[in-house]
């Protein structure tokens, strides 16, 4: 990428002492490895987070992660830490939500368990009167299709109960949607073109392995690109499009063309953008075991019959690969997440913009456990349900993060481990 201006990290416009300070109970649904990160994120900051419950199939699991997070907070010398309670509840159930929602009365939920239970966790909030949060947007268990016109549905319902639910509040989507709310609050009077880029250049040593849930993973990267051109979708097969792209502080990195949720949200909210890409980078082991495994029929997400007994192969496969769990204690390198946006200045004037975040594996692992792809997204599920208990981003109803105020979310996460970068006219390469 060609030299361009930099703009001063110390950007933020956002003055954290006009953040209202209400400390208040949130439920963490999920003990994965975003989970993990958002949880260690949230007791790093008792003056918000004064309950946190975390809840999941397996109570044993939380507990231990409760276990943990104690354990890295003596280890920085933390003494204050938020009251914290491990509990079990089966996303797939409302009335078992409905249960633990009402024995422990939370402000929010933050759902960071699996996109098949965005739906039931968001009817259990209703019934309850809960505020949500989640950091994907929902798909069936039976077809790898991507769409907020499920979630989208509720808006009526969530606006007349007068709770909020914040929808995509990761990295990407999350992160990406907020970099590019900022980018029309300061920089452009019309956005023209939009490429969400995302390299992951770390090494975590197995031959093959997911940097989250598998079954997830796979079903994101085989399915159809799309991508937003001049008011429609165009289609183009899995993985079919890619160019080198140059990332800051690692290099050219070969960069494939998909469909992303937050493209659908970013389109609809940022009218004048003629053009929405997302680009995520893949090494050539990586793929080759990604072919084999469709050939094979292990990336299917229909039952066969096995041995008398209905399975479904990817979920098989799911586990017997490594758990992205434990990748992080010799995971090497780093991530690189951002926008390249290119569109008309303040004054009418062309102009291109580049804001970023890299991310390294190896200090994500040694404040909580895990790498940075999970680091990437439970650090903004912390600071989105932040700024809901702030009274930053509270509005009845269902919103993207794109919706909400950007200068206080990107003020607080480069606090919190994510220091973001912006470049102005420079080269996007795109």
């Amino acid at each position: 990428m060609a030299k361009a201006a930099s703009v001063p990290d110390e950007q933020p416009r956002f003055n954290p002492t006009n953040i209202q300070i209400r400390m208040a109970k949130v439920i963490i649904i999920g003990a994965g490895g975003v989970g993990s990160v958002c949880a260690h994120k949230c007791a790093q900051h008792p003056e918000v987070f004064s309950e946190i419950v975390i809840a999941s199939r397996t109570k044993k699991k939380c507990e231990a992660l409760i276990e943990a997070i104690r354990e890295a907070a003596a280890k920085r010398g933390q003494k204050a830490l938020p009251a914290m309670e491990a509990d079990s509840v089966d996303a797939d159930s409302v009335e078992q939500l409905c249960e633990i929602f009402r024995r422990h009365k939370p402000e929010l939920v933050i759902n960071l368990a699996l996109p098949y239970q965005d739906l039931t966790i968001m009817d259990a909030c209703l019934e309850c009167g809960v505020n949500y949060m989640d950091t994907a947007n929902y798909e069936p268990r039976d077809e790898a299709h991507f769409e907020y016109s499920w979630q989208w549905a509720y808006r009526e319902r969530f606006e007349k109960a007068g709770l909020t639910a914040i929808l995509g509040c990761g990295f990407d989507p999350g992160v990406s949607g907020v970099f590019t709310a900022y980018a029309a609050k300061h920089y452009f009077s019309a956005m023209e073109t939009l490429d969400i880029v995302d390299c992951n250049a770390g090494n975590h040593g197995k031959a093959f392995a997911t940097n989250f849930n598998p079954e997830i993973n796979i079903r994101e990267i085989t399915q159809k690109g799309r991508y937003w051109q001049d008011g429609q979708w165009v289609v183009t097969g899995p993985l079919e499009i890619h160019k080198e792209l140059t990332y800051p502080n690692i290099g050219g990195r070969d960069s494939y063309l998909m469909y992303h949720e937050e493209l659908e949200s970013l389109v609809q909210n940022f009218p004048t953008i003629r053009r929405a890409r997302f680009w995520m980078t893949f090494g050539q082991e990586y793929l080759t075991h990604l072919r084999v495994i469709q050939d094979i029929g292990m990336a299917r997400i229909d039952e066969i019959d096995y041995n008398g007994q209905k399975i479904v192969p990817l979920q098989f496969l799911k586990a017997v690969l490594p758990n992205p769990q434990d990748l992080g204690e010799n995971y090497t390198g780093e991530t690189s997440i951002g926008c390249r946006i290119s569109g008309k200045d303040k004054e009418g004037k062309p102009l291109t913009y580049y804001i970023y975040n890299n991310c390294s594996h190896h200090e994500a692992y040694l404040e909580t456990g895990m790498q940075a792809v999970s680091y990437t997204t439970g650090v903004p599920a912390m600071v989105g349900a932040m700024m809901f208990l702030t009274g930053k981003w509270q509005k009845p109803g269902v919103h993207n993060v794109e919706e909400f105020d950007p200068d206080p979310f990107l003020e607080t996460l480069a606090m919190n481990g994510l220091p973001w970068h912006e470049v102005v006219n420079g080269d996007l390469e795109l």
